[in-house]
C-alpha cells in the first residue's frame, strides 16, 4: 500500500471572514517542495474572491486524470518498442448535475495528440494502448466520472 499527501494551506490574515468576502486563494504544497497556487474556480466564486490565475480543484481533477492516463500510455508504448516524441492532451471536464441532482464532474474527455518517431503505429494499436492505459490508471479507477479518449 502506498500513501500520498498534500499540504493544503489557507490563511485568513487580516480579511473579514463573516461577510463572505474573503479570498479563496490558498496553496497546495507537495513533498518535493513544489508549491502550487490554488483557488476556487471563478465559475464557482467570482473574482476577486477567487484567483483566476490559480489552479482550481476542478482543473486539477481533469489534469490528474489526463496525467495518469498519459504516464501509463508512455510506459506501454515504450514496452512495445514505440518512441513517443510528444504527447499533448487538451483534456476537458464537464461539470453538471448528476443522477442524484448534485453538481459533479460527470465526464472528462481526453484528447491526446501524439507524435511518434520511427515506426508509426496503426490507429487500432494506438486505440489499444489508450484502452489499456485507461484500465491501468488508478485515478480513473478511483472515480465514477465517465472518461473517454477522442482522437489519437
Amino acid at each position: 500500500m502506498s500513501s500520498y499527501e498534500a499540504d493544503v494551506l489557507w490563511e485568513r490574515g487580516e480579511q473579514v471572514f463573516s461577510d463572505g468576502r474573503y479570498s479563496r486563494g490558498h496553496q497546495w504544497r507537495f513533498d518535493g517542495g513544489t508549491v502550487v497556487p490554488a483557488s476556487s474556480s471563478p465559475h464557482v466564486v467570482r473574482p476577486p474572491y477567487s484567483v483566476a490565475e490559480a489552479v482550481d480543484p476542478e482543473e486539477a481533477f481533469v489534469a490528474a486524470l489526463s496525467s495518469c492516463h498519459m504516464l501509463f500510455f508512455l510506459h506501454l508504448a515504450q514496452k512495445r518498442g514505440l518512441v513517443v516524441d510528444r504527447y499533448r492532451d487538451r483534456a476537458v471536464g464537464q461539470m453538471e448535475k448528476n443522477a442524484a441532482g448534485r453538481l459533479a464532474m460527470t465526464r472528462v474527455v481526453l484528447r491526446p495528440e501524439i507524435a511518434f518517431a520511427g515506426r508509426q503505429p496503426a490507429p487500432d494499436e494506438v486505440a489499444a494502448l489508450h484502452h489499456e492505459s485507461h484500465e491501468l490508471c488508478f485515478i480513473a479507477n478511483s472515480v465514477t466520472t465517465e472518461v473517454t479518449v477522442e482522437g489519437h
